[in-house]
């Protein structure tokens, strides 16, 4: 198993609440390790957030017309990407904001980017899970059948909070993080990671609220790391790598880059 990927033991207690694909976030043993924020450093996002929406709210009808619209797009480019965007595991995630950067980013020939999002990823983990958890929202899918994009996922997700959306955090952390250390693509990078999060409201299995309100959970994740020096040592190393990359790396496959353009352009918010 790579060294980026869930351990068994570390996965089993995070897919409680979490979902089997938050397995991009790692450790290499039994010992837990250790992020860039002190607990008493830690945003609390039971505090940050407001509260989900309430039934029969406006803010519900708005969710609920956004999952009930989505349904439509099942088969189509949109669907495959939002698809993609569900894998979290470190090549995927790198691999999706390669149109953005200009160059495929193979997370194999970026071992500082990956200890950096990796380390950024065990840091999130706590205010993820403790704020999922706080709400315990049901996902837009439970108590019907519409289709949602990762089927083999249904049962489980079902049991996991929707408030907010994970994927949208992490998303929005690494393109957060790629936008600073690619300042030239920040507008292209920063794109793409909405896009990212608007993928869980295709895919039907976050309600946009959930989705809008990962964005703010990242970016205090990240604001606040960005206090830490061991942060901001690994940012610059990163960089470095990440220059020396964009000029030997190959370019992404147009086709894709288009789909991801057109995405951007079609926002279900």
């Amino acid at each position: 198993m790579r060294k980026y990927c869930l351990s068994s033991v570390i996965l089993a207690s995070l897919l409680a609440v979490s979902g089997p694909s938050l397995a991009r976030a790692s450790q290499n043993g039994g010992t837990p390790e250790t992020g860039y924020l002190a607990p008493d450093a830690q945003p609390d996002s039971t505090r940050i957030l407001p509260p989900p929406p309430q039934p029969g709210s406006a803010r519900q009808a708005a969710d609920t017309h956004a999952f009930e619209v989505t349904r439509g797009l099942a088969g189509s480019a949109r669907w495959a990407l939002a698809t993609s965007d569900a894998n979290l595991r470190m090549d995927g995630l790198l691999h999706a904001f390669s149109c953005a950067a200009g160059f495929t980013i193979d997370a194999g020939r970026a071992p500082r980017l990956v200890a950096l999002i990796h380390r950024m990823d065990v840091t999130e983990i706590p205010d993820m899970r403790k704020s999922k958890a706080y709400w315990h929202r049901a996902r837009p899918f439970v108590g019907n059948t519409q289709p949602i994009c990762t089927e083999s996922d249904r049962a489980h997700l079902a049991t996991s909070g929707s408030y907010p959306s994970g994927h949208t955090m992490y998303g929005w952390s690494t393109a957060l993080v790629l936008a600073e250390l690619l300042p030239d693509r920040a507008t292209q990078i920063l794109q793409r990671g909405r896009v990212f999060g608007e993928s869980r409201i295709i895919c039907g299995v976050h309600w946009a609220s959930d989705v809008l309100e990962g964005y703010v959970t990242g970016a205090a994740d990240i604001a606040a790391m960005h206090g830490n020096a061991a942060f901001r040592t690994d940012m610059e190393a990163a960089r470095s790598e990440l220059e020396d990359l964009r000029h030997t790396a190959p370019k992404p496959e147009a086709k894709a880059c288009a789909i991801e353009e057109d995405a951007a352009t079609h926002s279900p918010l």
